[in-house]
């Protein structure tokens, strides 16, 4: 079992910047593949970015690739996603999610996820 808990998530005019992160506990964190996926209201749930065990692999969705990062550090349990230029479409709550194989793009390909933490971008 993996427990995954999100946070730094929150209210921010477009154009500005979050940090989330993501604190595992558990069965050994540097097993899995992470990624972040969002949901936006009356929207499905959609991938956002995905690393490796190592993070020397990174995926991203189009829609956020060049403003957003993420990244991992293994000697704290932790993956987080760096958001910079952020869009009112941004808008959803993130979660995170672990796999136990790399490059994996679809939800259902998760095994563990987080609870979730909301994202606001304001006009």
């Amino acid at each position: 079992q993996v427990q995954l808990v999100e946070s730094g998530g929150g209210l921010v005019q477009a154009g500005g910047s979050l940090r989330l992160s993501c604190a595992a506990s558990g069965r050994a964190f540097s097993r899995y593949a992470m990624g972040w996926f969002r949901r936006a209201p009356g929207k499905e749930r959609e991938f956002v970015a995905a690393n490796n065990w190592s993070g020397s692999n990174t995926y991203y969705a189009d829609s956020v690739k060049g403003r957003f990062t993420i990244s991992r550090d293994n000697a704290k349990n932790t993956v987080y996603l760096q958001m910079n230029s952020l869009k009112p479409e941004d808008t959803a709550i993130y979660y995170c999610a672990a796999c136990k194989y790399a490059g994996r793009l679809r939800a259902d390909e998760y095994d563990y996820w987080g609870q979730g933490t909301q994202v606001t971008v304001s006009s």
